[in-house]
């Protein structure tokens, strides 16, 4: 179960909600203030929008099935002489994640990540790891 995924910086969370349920077909998997995200089936897509000043790409990355894929990643990744920077049991967008970042020569943020559980405060702000670097 591998999936891309795309975040967003939007400038108006409700105004790209209501765009992207009408262009996608489907309603958002989860919604919290500044945030929310669509998980599609086909194509395989885990889209994010998190309210920021500025429209702009936040990071791109692979949703992953489990774990073990991540640390096959950060394996491979470093092994490839690429830097790398692993969270684990992180609080990031809502939920409970593991995950490897690398960028582009261009600057573009790549993550590996898995989706280990939900996070336990659906009040709290959108991300509190490296995507929002």
């Amino acid at each position: 179960m591998n999936k891309t995924h795309i975040s967003l910086d939007v400038r108006n969370l409700d105004a790209a909600l209501a765009f992207y349920r009408n262009f996608l077909q489907a309603e958002p998997a989860k919604v919290r203030p500044g945030y929310a995200n669509f998980e599609l089936d086909n194509p395989p897509l885990k889209l994010a929008l998190n309210q920021a000043n500025e429209g702009s790409v936040s990071h791109l990355g692979v949703q992953v099935a489990d774990r073990e894929a991540v640390f096959q990643s950060i394996e491979r990744l470093q092994a490839a002489g690429l830097e790398t920077l692993v969270e684990t049991d992180t609080d990031c967008c809502h939920a409970v994640q593991d995950k490897v970042w690398i960028a582009d020569p261009d600057g573009h943020r790549w993550e590996v990540f898995v989706v280990k559980g939900d996070a336990h405060n659906p009040e709290a702000e959108p991300c509190d790891c490296s995507c929002s670097a």
